[in-house]
């Protein structure tokens, strides 16, 4: 039979065995073929017959039948076997190396001048006790001609302290009333002062009055509070705020008091 065949079907099943993962089995008679595929991966099992040409039964129908048959079957398990070679059933391949780092984006814009307030070093609202300053007279007397405070201050090193600029106040009323000033202080009805002094870590005041924190009915009278803004002489003149004005400089640091 395989004689009267432009390719021979022995032919066409060797070519066919080639593929590892396939299993051939061809049937032939004198009008047709069909040729039986086992995939192994996936299992399928797929028949394909030959086309047959149903003219007039003669030798000249079979023998167009008989060279048509085998091209049409091989040009048809040939996209088969195509097709599941080239199927996704084996596991992934190995990552493959990163790709070269892309160009550098633009500049983004500038962004707004940064207040410096996080760099303001600031108490809370302290208790204060004044000491008297004395002198002893000729005649053995005591006279007391003043009376100081010093604050502690750990933060304000030698460093700090010849560039910064060291802020201190009075709350001459409660907390929840509050009367606020900035010292030096001076009134002018009562001619009561208090001047200020900054040393390495130390605060000194010193007034004309005992000027100490006083409590009454349990609200407390006289609290003091300092703020030490670092920074040359002119950062400190371009500064966005009053330092004098107690209500502007409470809303530049947020504070609640």
């Amino acid at each position: 039979m395989g004689g009267k065949y432009p390719i021979k079907i022995s032919n066409l099943k060797k070519m066919l065995m080639r593929r590892p993962f396939v299993k051939v089995r061809i049937l032939c008679n004198p009008v047709k073929c069909s040729v039986e595929c086992v995939f192994s991966r996936p299992k399928i099992k797929i028949r394909y017959e030959s086309l047959t040409l149903h003219t007039v039964n003669t030798f000249s129908s079979m023998k167009i039948c008989n060279r048509i048959s085998p091209l049409v079957l091989l040009s048809g398990l040939f996209l088969i076997v195509f097709m599941m070679s080239c199927s996704k059933d084996g596991s992934d391949g190995a990552v493959g190396p990163a790709g070269p780092a892309g160009p550098a984006g633009p500049a983004g814009p500038k962004g707004d001048a940064g207040t410096g307030s996080s760099s303001v070093i600031y108490s809370t609202w302290l208790d204060v006790p004044f000491m008297p300053d004395t002198l002893h007279t000729a005649g053995g007397g005591i006279d007391t001609i003043g009376f100081y405070a010093t604050i502690n201050v750990p933060k304000l090193t030698a460093a700090l302290l010849s560039t910064a600029d060291v802020k201190a106040y009075i709350n001459t009323k409660d907390i929840s009333d509050p009367v606020i000033y900035p010292m030096p202080y001076f009134d002018v009805y009562t001619k009561s002062s208090i001047q200020v002094s900054a040393y390495t870590q130390n605060i000194q005041l010193y007034a004309n009055f005992d000027a100490s924190t006083l409590t009454n009915n349990g609200k407390k009278y006289q609290q003091y509070r300092y703020m030490i803004v670092p920074g040359n002489t002119t950062a400190r003149l371009a500064s966005p705020i009053d330092w004098s004005n107690y209500s502007a400089v409470k809303t530049y640091l947020g504070l609640k008091d």
